[in-house]
C-alpha cells in the first residue's frame, strides 16, 4: 500500500502493529507522516518513509515522531530517506514528567540522504542497533537526559554519528563510525528489557540493503 500525502496518526492506544507501507510527502498541516503519541507496544516494520528536500525544512514535518510518552514501541526493518527533519522522540524540553517514560527501539532500519533527528531523543531510553546510516548531515543525537543503547551500527559520509546535546547519554559498541567519532556523553544503561541477538557489525550493511522497506510478501 503506498499513500501520498496522508499520514497515520497512533493516539493512546496499545497493541498497533504498522508493516508493509508506504507514504511520502506528507506536507506539514497534515502532520508527521506516521505520529505515534501517548500509545505503548507499537510495531512499525517494513515501511517506506520519504518526501524531498526540494522545499524548505517546514514544509513537511517529521517522518516518524513519538512522542506524549510512548513506551515499548519498535521501529524494525525500514527505510526512512530523502527529508529534513526524520525521527523525533519526545517533544518538548519541558515535557519530562511525561517523556521520562518513553522506550523505543530502532532495529535493522537504513536512514539515507536525512538532514536531521536520526533519531532525536529526549528523556526516557532508546536502544538503536543493527542501522544503516548513509550520506546524513547529522547523527543520532541524545538530549535532555535521555539514555540510549547504541549498537552495532554502520554510519558512512554522516559527520555526528552519535553526540550529545543538553546531558544527553549513550552507551556505545560495536559501531562502524567510518573514520568519525562519538562525542555523547556515557552512560552505562543497558537494561532494554527484552532479549535480542546482534547481527555482526560487518553483516548490517548488506541485511539491512537486502531486507528495509516495504518489501513483505503476504
Amino acid at each position: 500500500i503506498a499513500l501520498t500525502g496522508v499520514g497515520l496518526r497512533v493516539i493512546d492506544v496499545s497493541n498497533v502493529i504498522i508493516r508493509n507501507l508506504k507514504i511520502n510527502k506528507v506536507l506539514a498541516d497534515a502532520g508527521d507522516h506516521i505520529g505515534v503519541q501517548a500509545a505503548n507496544r507499537v510495531w512499525i516494520d517494513h515501511v517506506e518513509l520519504w518526501s524531498d528536500q526540494s522545499h524548505d525544512k517546514d514544509y513537511y514535518d517529521g517522518l516518524l515522531d513519538l512522542t506524549h510518552g510512548v513506551y515499548a514501541a519498535s521501529i524494525t526493518n525500514s527505510y526512512l530517506h530523502d527529508h529534513w527533519k526524520a525521527s523525533l522522540v519526545g517533544h518538548s524540553d519541558s515535557n519530562e514528567s511525561e517523556d521520562k517514560a518513553i522506550q523505543v527501539t530502532y532495529a535493522f532500519n537504513k536512514w539515507q540522504n536525512l538532514n536531521s533527528r536520526t533519531p532525536s531523543f529526549r528523556f526516557g531510553h532508546g536502544h538503536i542497533f543493527n542501522n544503516y546510516f548513509v550520506s546524513n548531515n547529522d547523527g543520532i543525537n541524545t538530549r535532555v537526559g535521555a539514555e540510549l543503547l547504541v549498537q552495532n551500527n554502520v554510519f558512512e559520509s554522516v559527520k555526528k554519528p552519535l553526540y550529545s546535546t543538553d546531558n544527553g547519554y549513550a552507551n556505545a559498541s560495536g559501531n562502524d563510525f567510518s573514520g568519525a567519532s562519538s562525542t555523547a556523553l556515557s552512560t552505562s544503561w543497558s537494561s532494554v528489557g527484552y532479549s535480542y541477538s546482534l547481527t555482526a557489525t560487518s553483516s548490517v550493511k548488506s541485511y539491512v540493503n537486502s531486507n528495509a522497506g516495504a518489501k513483505l510478501s503476504f
